[in-house]
């Protein structure tokens, strides 16, 4: 996030806007899972939905500008490069994966992962996930993700790792 938005306060203020708005724009594509308790979410793109079409952007372009403001470059910049990325065949798309901080290390996202798992198992796809942080790759593998490619953004943007659970 910190690419996204580098100073601290807007980081504070900016990301949960951000979320909000994927967590919309997310059911239109595919399902939205929350644990019981809303400790954890995942947000999942279904086949042919992984990438954001014009249609669906439209509703979300005043919330994603109002967002992103002066660096809506920055947020475009990682948008595309992981369009790049996507796989070229049919896939389900761990679009996010996110865990209340105080409830990390309780299994709440790994339930919440697995839920959406379950779900999907018997399209007989391959679920398709990137991450920004190099401590989420364990947790993933765990998970019977198998890491993929490592790739940057351009112009001193993030190092993400790609992941593919066959």
């Amino acid at each position: 996030m910190a690419f996204l938005f580098p100073d601290v306060a807007q980081r504070a203020k900016r990301t949960p806007r951000l979320f909000g708005t994927l967590f919309d724009g997310d059911a239109l594509g595919g399902m939205r899972l929350i644990t019981q308790g809303g400790e954890a979410a995942t947000l999942w793109r279904g086949p042919g939905q992984s990438q954001t079409g014009l249609l669906e952007l439209l509703p979300q372009a005043w919330p994603l500008l109002r967002t992103f403001g002066l660096g809506l470059g920055r947020g475009l910049a990682v948008s595309q490069a992981i369009d790049a990325h996507l796989p070229k065949t049919p896939h389900w798309y761990l679009h996010i994966a996110g865990c209340d901080p105080a409830a990390q290390g309780k299994g709440h996202g790994g339930a919440a992962i697995r839920s959406g798992l379950a779900r999907i198992a018997g399209s007989g796809l391959p679920v398709y996930l990137e991450t920004a942080n190099p401590k989420n790759l364990g947790f993933y593998q765990a998970l019977g993700f198998e890491l993929t490619d490592t790739w940057e953004v351009p112009r001193g943007g993030p190092r993400f790792w790609s992941l593919l659970r066959p």
